[in-house]
């Protein structure tokens, strides 16, 4: 089925958003993975792995509208030195995410395709759950202190 070319070009911009968070993700799962936060590391990995099937699902969609996927483009990367830099830098990431999949659901709605609406619905939810979680450990750093959330942190080490 032969998609709208703005909608395609969109899908490629969340497409390259999303390579980026996974991108952006992995390196703090392992930078918290080298510090000793094992419970923080795998959070933030669940988090890579949940932007790969995002990644995924905008591939499938791309290729079903006769589009080209663009693979290639990776949008600017913040990487935290410190902990709390890691999840502001990450929320950050995923309220730019909120604010471009409803641009693209109010779009694939325009141009009359709901069945790409429903897609982006899906994944912005996740987005989110991303957010909301950020939100709660930034709220939590500042309530128990940095000292107290990254000993609740400490956990098995990843294995290799």
């Amino acid at each position: 089925m032969k998609g709208n070319e703005q909608l395609i070009e969109t899908l490629n911009d969340l497409l390259a958003d999303e390579l980026t968070a996974i991108s952006q993700y992995m390196v703090h799962a392992e930078l918290t993975a080298l510090w000793g936060y094992g419970k923080l590391h795998e959070a933030i990995e669940e988090k890579a792995i949940d932007e790969m099937k995002h990644a995924e699902h905008l591939i499938e969609r791309i290729l079903f509208l006769e589009g080209s996927p663009v693979v290639s483009n990776l949008k600017q990367m913040y990487i935290g030195k410190t902990v709390p830099e890691i999840v502001e830098y990450d929320g950050q990431a995923e309220a730019e995410a909120i604010k471009a999949y409803n641009a693209g659901i109010a779009l694939a709605s325009d141009v009359g395709d709901e069945a790409t609406a429903d897609i982006l619905v899906g994944i912005l939810r996740e987005e989110e759950g991303h957010l909301d979680w950020a939100e709660k450990q930034k709220v939590q750093i500042d309530q128990v202190g940095l000292g107290y959330y990254l000993a609740q942190q400490i956990g098995e080490e990843p294995e290799e």
